[in-house]
């Protein structure tokens, strides 16, 4: 990944992880890289383990940050969460994968911050 990449997607995943915060949750992990992938944030709220991937798009020409997750991503997601709570046994039993879906205008300001709760259900 480049480096503006990266830099783009840190900066997605700050603008999440201060509305989550703000929102109640315990952020407890952050780009946690295993074998299975990588789960962007980890987070705690109100007693449910929950794994939160951030999509950010720059631009809606190909379709909403929302719209991003393909079904392999679904798949992936279940099976890094599910690898992470059984790393873990002093988190949260009860999981739970959400989307913080990020829409930037086109001079590159935040447009749409969207929270889907239960996101990837498996």
């Amino acid at each position: 990944m480049n480096d503006r990449r990266r830099r783009v997607g840190d900066a997605g995943e700050r603008l999440a992880a201060d509305y989550l915060t703000r929102q109640g949750y315990r952020i407890v992990d952050r780009n946690v890289r295993r074998r299975e992938g990588e789960i962007d944030l980890v987070a705690v709220d109100n007693g449910t383990l929950v794994f939160v991937e951030v999509k950010l798009r720059r631009s809606g020409r190909a379709g909403t940050a929302v719209q991003q997750i393909s079904p392999a991503k679904h798949a992936r997601l279940l099976e890094l969460a599910e690898a992470y709570a059984a790393d873990h046994p002093d988190l949260p039993k009860q999981l739970r994968i959400d989307v913080v879906a990020i829409d930037l205008t086109v001079s590159g300001e935040v447009g749409k911050l969207q929270h889907v709760r239960s996101a990837v259900e498996g």
